[in-house]
């Protein structure tokens, strides 16, 4: 009698978890809805906050960083393996937040207060604690307005760059992947958007107190 011979066996995949973000694309692109999961597990909160710093408004940020990972599915087979995803998927959010901008240029209220101290690199608080009283309370929703109008006249694209740098804190060179630009340029941009904002809101600042 012949020894029975064991059937081929399929080698023991790769657990997702262990695969970096580059090999879990690649299956993506063959349709592994899993490998997907697992790129919005670990990308969804920092693709949320970063449209969120860019925009100033929460529920429209969960929506879009929805879109993001839809693009990123639809897109899948687009995306060059050896590149690294978080700069590709990074460039998909930062396109949405440039086409949210734009629709709301002309809007107020869209840049909070917190995130433009961190950007003009001062320590002194702009306003007092809103609990003090209505009056301050009320002085901070004017100020704000007035500071939401001041950026809405910085033009998209320095705005984008600076808030992916001073905000997000990217790298010069993870910013020029993404808009697409010499790494000069994303510099020239960042610091054209600083001297803009400077001179905007000085007047307002020394207004309200602020040396």
């Amino acid at each position: 009698m012949s020894p029975s011979v064991a059937p081929d066996r399929d080698p023991v995949p790769t657990p997702i978890l262990s695969l970096s973000d580059e090999d879990l694309m690649g299956r993506v692109a063959e349709d592994d809805e899993r490998a997907f999961s697992e790129l919005v597990r670990r990308f969804q909160g920092r693709v949320t906050n970063l449209i969120t710093r860019v925009l100033n408004d929460r529920e429209c940020s969960d929506d879009l960083a929805q879109e993001v990972f839809v693009r990123v599915y639809v897109h899948r087979r687009n995306y060059r393996r050896g590149s690294k995803f978080s700069t590709w998927l990074f460039t998909i959010a930062a396109n949405l937040a440039k086409n949210e901008i734009r629709r709301r240029v002309r809007k107020r209220n869209w840049f909070s207060l917190d995130a433009l101290q961190e950007l003009m690199h001062d320590s002194t608080p702009m306003l007092a604690d809103p609990a003090e009283g209505q009056e301050t309370t009320l002085q901070r929703e004017q100020l704000q307005q007035a500071v939401g109008r001041a950026i809405a006249t910085v033009p998209e694209k320095y705005r984008v760059a600076l808030v992916l740098r001073d905000i997000e804190g990217f790298a010069y060179e993870e910013i020029g992947q993404m808009l697409r630009i010499p790494g000069g340029t994303v510099r020239s941009r960042i610091n054209r958007a600083r001297g803009m904002l400077k001179r905007k809101l000085q007047p307002l600042l020394r207004r309200e107190g602020t040396p």
